[in-house]
């Protein structure tokens, strides 16, 4: 089969070809037309210019002749030379004997070979000079004689602008009529070629044919839907084929619950397609999909749903990712495992990720239920990342655990430094574990401000991990590890029991602030976590109107019920309720109409570049005027210049933290700030 078109063969390069020679000659033909109008209209025009002047110095000339006046005949003969086109101009006696002349030469000019043969070289005009009294006794002669160059110069300009507009015009429509015919019929054509060349005939129903954009309900469409139920129908059948032959040997390799492949049996296909993929010098990729937070769904819901869950993400995996290209199987638990054979590409294995976390994503209906799931997944390719099937298995898995400590529903590709990263995570679990005992923990506080006031009335309370070895650790390496392995409960506890215990020392050297202290989701799922915060209020002696607590917005997404009823204990306790980092993650109106909040935190990505990013000040801006509408105080967090803190005030923002007004500080520090604060307030205001 020919592969290519020549050019001269090409459908659309013929329809150019004969669209530009009619456009051309009909363009040609109506400039034509239009030229000898124009050239009428010339010649009519100098016809009209001729007979007006003759008429404006015809009573001039006649008082000349009749005077015999040789003076007033040469000023009235003079005085036509001014006019651009007379060349000749004589008053004569009836006698011949002439009164006053002008001659001038004729204009040379190179395009009257051209235009002389039109309008010709001179036009001559003689009026009988006469009076009124008396119209047949003539007293003389008005001889005129124009020179036609300039108005053919005219003429000729406006032909060359027809001739040329009128060819490009042609030009252009036959470029426009080629590119509609291209865009309509062509290039759709091309694109169905090349799909039904992607056709696999061992597996048509696998790539059907792509209906060109545009063409859905036209006769390409029908014609592409034709193909295509012809490709289904016989892929059907293949299917039917294979899924006979191969029944009797799946049966007894099924997972109970769900219909997939058990561990077991799928660790001897993957071998096998490991062996044919290495024959046919080909690669595979290995997903291992794991649900997100799924034990608090066995938890909430029963183990009932659970189930449900676990059969329809089983039955929407293999429903979409085709038997023939893909290998579904359960690992157990909530782990399930992909393997796409036949792969171009790492692209294309992205590709079948993003499907697969869109199908789990889908809500599912268990009862009474209705259930949002994401799921997070580990890729690992053969042969680059490994060529044995444990190996390759192993990666995915543990690329899949990786993936889960840095967010959820997204996937991640196996790295070379895998391994590193997991025992350095194993180390710090270790050594997270010994921080608390060993003290390795302080706190700092970022003092709040109040916009309108200028005064600090509060402060927020920040953990620290000073490591013996490794020195300062960033609170977002160890603070996600912590919440994974459930020791953020019992740090949680201390960073609470030191806030307060701050508090109270203040209080009593007369500075009365108030604490926020972050809480954890984890913290939150806690059973006592309500009365661990209000027994750690009254160890401390601290009104609970002084403590403020800060929850993220995923803090109460997998389970709002509980986490709402916990928050409005608290509220009715009187501890003051803040949403933390408010517009990263996945608030709505709902959650906040249910929920026991009295301030939002505008995260710090938004304040960074305000005022320099239209869309984080329109964000910021819509977050204040949320606030406002919902009657919450908003809190600006990352304000680092005197600009955004002023933008902030006027647009109604309550109050505000970051290195404007001063960074995380000791608790020495800390006071030392807010008398040096407050005392130039006071000054400035002297």
């Amino acid at each position: 089969m020919q592969k290519t078109f020549e050019v001269e063969n090409h459908l659309g390069y013929r329809i150019l070809r004969w669209v530009l020679l009619v456009a051309l000659l009909s363009g040609i033909l109506m400039s034509a037309v239009q030229v000898v109008l124009d050239a009428k209209r010339v010649s009519a025009e100098l016809e009209r210019d001729a007979a007006q002047t003759l008429a404006m110095v015809e009573d001039s000339a006649t008082q000349a002749v009749f005077s015999i006046d040789d003076t007033l005949a040469q000023q009235v003969v003079d005085g036509l030379f001014a006019l651009e086109p007379i060349h000749m101009a004589k008053i004569t006696h009836p006698d011949g004997d002439e009164l006053g002349d002008r001659l001038r030469p004729l204009q040379d000019s190179a395009f009257r070979p051209l235009t002389d043969p039109i309008f010709g070289q001179v036009r001559e005009y003689r009026e009988r000079l006469t009076r009124g009294s008396n119209p047949d006794l003539v007293y003389g002669y008005l001889e005129v004689h124009y020179d036609t160059a300039p108005f053919a110069r005219t003429w000729l300009s406006r032909a060359l602008v027809t001739f040329a507009s009128g060819i490009a015009l042609a030009l252009i429509l036959g470029i426009v009529l080629f590119v509609v015919f291209h865009l309509l019929l062509t290039r759709p054509l091309l694109r169905i070629v090349q799909s039904v060349k992607k056709v696999d005939p061992a597996h048509p129903d696998d790539r059907l044919v792509s209906i060109p954009e545009g063409h859905r309900a036209d006769e390409l469409g029908l014609w592409v839907n034709a193909t295509n139920n012809l490709l289904v129908a016989i892929g059907d059948t293949q299917k039917k084929h294979r899924e006979a032959e191969d029944r009797v040997t799946r049966l007894a390799r099924y997972d109970t619950l769900t219909g997939l492949p058990s561990r077991d049996a799928f660790m001897e296909d993957l071998q096998g397609a490991i062996e044919r993929a290495r024959e046919g010098h080909s690669s595979i990729a290995l997903m291992v999909c794991g649900i997100d937070d799924f034990k608090s769904v066995n938890e909430q819901c029963g183990f009932r749903t659970g189930d449900t869950i676990l059969q329809t993400v089983a039955s929407r995996l293999t429903a979409n990712l085709s038997s023939d290209r893909f290998n579904v199987a359960r690992l157990g638990s909530d782990q399930f495992v992909i393997v796409e054979k036949h792969l171009r590409d790492g692209f294309q294995a992205a590709e079948t990720a993003e499907k697969v976390l869109a199908t789990i994503g889908s809500p599912i209906n268990s009862g009474n239920h209705r259930i949002s799931m994401t799921a997070t997944l580990g890729i690992s390719l053969f042969p680059s990342d490994a060529d044995q099937a444990d190996r390759l298995l192993q990666s995915a898995e543990q690329t899949m655990a990786l993936a889960k400590q840095t967010g959820h529903n997204h996937f991640q590709f196996y790295v070379a430094s895998i391994d590193q990263e997991i025992r350095e995570r194993k180390q710090m679990e270790k050594d997270l574990a010994q921080a608390l005992a060993n003290h390795e923990f302080h706190l700092v506080y970022q003092p709040q401000i109040n916009l309108e006031t200028r005064r600090v009335i509060g402060a927020e309370a920040l953990l620290r991990w000073e490591h013996p070895e490794h020195g300062m650790i960033p609170p977002d390496l160890f603070i996600p590890v912590a919440e994974a392995n459930g020791s953020i409960v019992e740090i949680g506890q201390w960073v609470l029991d030191q806030a307060c215990w701050q508090a109270a020392r203040w209080a009593s050297e007369g500075t009365h602030l108030r604490i926020a202290v972050n809480l954890s989701a984890v913290q939150l799922r806690q059973e006592s976590i309500v009365d661990d915060i209000l027994n750690t209020l009254k160890r401390h002696n601290i009104p609970a109107g002084r403590l403020e607590l800060e929850v993220t917005e995923t803090s109460f997404m997998t389970n709002l019920t509980d986490a709402v009823a916990k928050l409005h204990r608290l509220h009715r306790a009187g501890i003051s309720i803040a949403v933390d980092d408010f517009g990263t993650g996945y608030s709505s109106l709902t959650y906040l109409k249910q929920m026991p909040v009295q301030h939002l935190k505008i995260d710090k990505q938004f304040i960074r570049d305000l005022l320099i990013n239209e869309e984080d000040t329109r964000i910021a801006n819509t977050i204040i005027d949320l606030g406002k509408s919902l009657n919450l105080t908003v809190v600006a967090e990352g304000v680092e210049t005197a600009e955004q803190e002023y933008y902030l005030s006027q647009r109604g923002c309550a109050l505000a933290q970051g290195y404007f007004f001063s960074k995380p500080l000791l608790p020495r520090d800390f006071e030392n700030f807010v008398q040096t604060f407050h005392a130039r307030i006071v000054e400035n205001n002297a």
